[in-house]
């Protein structure tokens, strides 16, 4: 099992951006040194809910610091971004960092982001599926051109020209059950966010699956869980840390995504947040909704960790982890230790593990 560390840039300390933002970078270059195989961080704009707005740029700056780790961005999202500047930005992080770029791409879902962007949420579907193949095949080829609805690029060459690229190395956001079909139709590796009930997600795992077998003759690669995870020896602090800090956190979610607002019923494309946002009303409010949200993921003692790991892989079998330590304002000591307990008493464990039978 590949393990990673996920980086969502939450200003909740009090700190001035500029030293929160070296610091909570700093988690990336630290997870090499305990072991972890990659690292990826998010991409968002304008609030204290994750301020990150280019994750190549920061991820750039891991890659000076460190030698083995791999690098995604998780994720760029296309819509908001020029798909030739992506190549771009890809090929001068894979060069920079000697082949260790991993492409992660999603296309958002907070209204507030794309209003700002000039783009309506109800387009997001479509900019994605066009822009993802644009993107990959000029990452593949080293041109990239295109005549679609939504872009018009005159053919033109990548310079530094990417090198050892394929579908292997891209990883696709799919919170959807139309994003899961089109991560399996383009060939593209899973990442779903950990929101709640793994047994709601069966079918569009399954269904992920089954059409990627069935449209490339082969097997899906394990899908990523992107994580929070509190993980300390003392269960007393982990049920402490877990009310202030993941309710915190998920009110930040809540509001960002503005869960308890009725516009994603309109838009079927988004069916995984109108979920959450009955969720959050049938439990009397956001606030009130966070014990739903934990429950998905791994929050607890070492042991209690690797447990619920085992209840997990039993029933969405083989994936991969990408943990986000730092949330809800959690003081970086906290975050630190949490990183070291599960690098020494859980990932040796996760690592050595046998894949499931399919």
């Amino acid at each position: 099992m590949q393990v990673g560390v996920h980086l969502g840039y939450q200003n909740l300390r009090g700190e001035s951006d500029m030293e929160f933002f070296r610091r909570e970078t700093q988690l990336m270059v630290e997870a090499e040194a305990m072991g972890f195989d990659f690292a990826a961080c998010v991409e968002h704009h304008f609030t204290d809910y994750a301020a990150c707005p280019d994750p190549v740029q920061a991820l750039s700056y891991v890659a000076a610091k460190t030698k083995t780790i791999k690098l995604m961005p998780a994720a760029i999202i296309l819509p908001w971004n020029d798909p030739l500047r992506v190549v771009e930005k890809m090929a001068m992080l894979d060069s920079l960092s000697e082949g260790r770029a991993v492409l992660g791409m999603g296309r958002g879902a907070a209204r507030r982001e794309f209003k700002s962007f000039g783009r309506d949420l109800a387009d997001s579907r479509e900019i994605f599926d066009e822009a993802a193949l644009i993107i990959m095949d000029g990452l593949e080829t080293g041109i990239v051109k295109a005549d679609t609805k939504w872009f018009q690029i005159p053919e033109t060459e990548i310079r530094p020209r990417p090198e050892g690229w394929s579908r292997d190395r891209a990883v696709m956001v799919s919170m959807s059950p139309s994003s899961a079909e089109v991560a399996a139709d383009y060939g593209l590796k899973a990442l779903r966010f950990s929101q709640g009930d793994w047994s709601k997600a069966l079918p569009e795992i399954n269904n992920y699956r089954d059409t990627f077998k069935a449209k490339h003759g082969k097997a899906a690669p394990p899908f990523v869980i992107s994580d929070f995870m509190v993980c300390f020896d003392d269960k007393d602090k982990v049920t402490e840390y877990t009310d202030k800090y993941f309710s915190a956190q998920f009110l930040q979610v809540a509001n960002h995504y503005e869960f308890m607002s009725d516009h994603f019923k309109s838009l079927p494309s988004y069916a995984t947040y109108a979920y959450m946002g009955q969720a959050a009303e049938a439990r009397g409010g956001a606030h009130n909704a966070y014990k739903d949200y934990i429950g998905g993921n791994l929050i607890g003692t070492p042991e209690e960790l690797y447990e619920k790991h085992l209840q997990r892989k039993a029933m969405v079998g083989d994936y991969e982890i990408i943990a986000n330590f730092s949330f809800g304002g959690m003081p970086y000591e906290d975050v630190y230790e949490q990183m070291k307990l599960f690098a020494d008493k859980v990932m040796p464990r996760l690592k050595e593990e046998e894949p499931a039978m399919a």
